[in-house]
């Protein structure tokens, strides 16, 4: 009798904490969280116009010029500030402790449905109380549920600002989800995984964030990040749903490492603050040097098993891997401090990416491998590898309609693959004038999709498919035009902008391509046609 009762107060408590989380999150503003493995890639030239995005709601997005590290919706906070203090001082220290491991995974699982805005209004008291919690149920707790619910929350809790921008926070963190990515099971490798990847994607922004980036990352603590590499590296060998997540994580490490010591000496002194002033002589200088160029040997060393990891998950990984790949090769190439052309790794990743852009059945896959190629800046980026991207793309996009459309799923990203391939086109367009390889030049002097621009308004079947591209470029006009005259937001602005210094890049080395073709004639097209831009 006594154990029916029991049970039945167990039952009670645990439905009553699961609606005690639902409220929770409705009177906070909280809108859900979704796999960030399908989250978009920011700075990869207008990706994000071509992919629809998921991401966790409940995350703020990173400002990383250092300005505003969050915008907080007040009056969602003031909403629901009184009902979580309350959850905290009365019911959370109870129902953590309880003797049901489902009411105690049930608790941790409201701190997973908690907003930026909520957490930076509690006292520091509480912010310790919810991140000891949740440190101590990742570790501690006997039951893999409890543990699983505890590195989902720390996967959510550790985007937010105010935790991402604490070194001794992300350190514990680093260290609890470390140990359930070694569980026996394989449901608390996934989420401890999850949590993995978010944890190097919130290292990864902060380290571009000034002053904390002068904190994190490979300069103050080198263990931390070679223990995120190398629980990473060790979860490329799991299961798919492992792996995916240990990809996303590899990439957001490959673009903080430290690949060069040319910005430490291009930097004047008194920005090291590292440095104590004693050591600011020239001998403990050049000591300083020298310890700055073996870690960025190591750092390398570090990169090239990163890179190794890439290639041998395109073969063995399914879609999902592949897409994260081809995520985590953008996150790469945006490494300032790497010079893509002198690594011997470049060419055969660069391979990689065309062929999942010529061959994958999957659209989702092939916009992201596009999406990557057009993340290097310069020409010399893509090394000897420019002309084959140049030529691939180009063949692509005229063939676009031949095309075979394996399933109705890809069907809706049809539109979006050939957007993506044009903005593709249009990035590496823009460094042909700084390519000293003449047979691509005539390539593309030669190619109809070249001379469409000035071909468009005769009526030739052949050129029907290059008509459409044009209206591709056309309606970037537009965005871009809209821009110009204010009528969207900041940010769609700012990409507007983006997009207009792109294709009038691009129109100015073709510019420059026919002008020393002699065919002035086209030259001025262009220039009229970049004019009107």
């Amino acid at each position: 009798m006594a154990s029916s009762w029991d049970e039945l107060t167990n039952s009670t408590i645990l439905k009553s904490t699961k609606v005690l989380d639902e409220a929770l999150r409705a009177i906070s503003g909280f809108q859900g969280t979704e796999d960030l493995s399908d989250d978009k890639l920011m700075d990869i030239p207008f990706a994000y116009d071509c992919i629809r995005t998921k991401k966790v709601s409940s995350a703020p997005s990173y400002d990383v010029e250092g300005k505003n590290d969050i915008i907080v919706n007040f009056e969602a906070c003031d909403s629901g500030i009184q009902q979580w203090c309350e959850a905290i001082e009365k019911h959370m220290p109870l129902i953590l402790c309880h003797s049901s491991a489902m009411v105690r995974a049930a608790s941790i699982t409201c701190f997973a449905g908690m907003t930026s805005s909520v957490f930076m209004c509690f006292t520091k008291e509480k912010q310790d109380f919810i991140l000891s919690s949740l440190v101590h149920a990742a570790v501690r707790d006997s039951v893999p549920s409890v543990r699983s619910s505890a590195c989902r929350a720390v996967g959510i809790i550790s985007c937010f600002p105010q935790v991402c921008q604490s070194a001794e926070v992300l350190e514990k963190f680093i260290h609890a989800v470390e140990i359930n990515t070694r569980d026996a099971l394989i449901s608390v490798r996934i989420t401890a995984s999850w949590a993995l990847a978010n944890i190097c994607d919130a290292i990864c922004h902060s380290d571009r964030i000034p002053p904390f980036g002068q904190q994190m990352g490979s300069i103050s603590n080198p263990q931390l990040i070679v223990l995120l590499t190398e629980c990473a590296l060790h979860l490329t060998k799991d299961g798919d749903k492992v792996k995916s997540n240990a990809v996303r994580a590899l990439g957001y490490i490959s673009r903080i490492l430290k690949c060069s010591a040319s910005k430490f000496q291009d930097t004047p002194l008194d920005h090291h603050n590292h440095l104590n002033e004693a050591f600011l002589n020239t001998k403990n200088l050049m000591v300083c040097q020298q310890h700055c160029a073996s870690d960025c040997l190591q750092d390398l060393n570090r990169l090239e098993r990163i890179v190794q990891s890439f290639i041998s998950c395109i073969t063995t990984g399914n879609v999902k891997v592949q897409w994260n790949v081809c995520h985590a090769l953008g996150n790469l190439f945006l490494n300032e401090t790497l010079r893509l052309q002198d690594m011997n790794w470049s060419p055969v990743v660069f391979g990689i990416l065309l062929q999942l852009l010529r061959d994958s059945s999957n659209f989702k896959i092939r916009i992201q491998a596009a999406a990557a190629l057009a993340v290097p800046v310069s020409v010399l980026d893509y090394g000897q590898s420019f002309s084959k991207i140049v030529e691939s793309v180009e063949h692509l996009l005229e063939n676009m309609d031949e095309d075979q459309i394996s399933g109705p799923s890809n069907f809706k990203y049809r539109v979006s693959l050939k957007k993506q391939l044009t903005l593709t086109m249009l990035h590496v367009l823009s460094f042909i004038s700084s390519s000293n390889d003449q047979r691509l030049k005539d390539f593309l002097v030669m190619s109809s999709l070249i001379v469409v621009i000035h071909l468009h308004s005769m009526n030739v079947t052949k050129f029907k498919l290059l008509r459409e591209l044009l209206r591709e470029v056309r309606s970037l006009f537009k965005e871009c035009d809209i821009g110009k005259h204010g009528m969207i937001d900041a940010q769609d602005k700012g990409n507007a902008d983006r997009k207009r210094v792109m294709i009038c890049s691009a129109l100015q080395s073709l510019v420059e391509l026919y002008r020393d073709k002699q065919q002035d004639a086209i030259a001025e097209k262009f220039e009229k046609l970049k004019n009107n831009l």
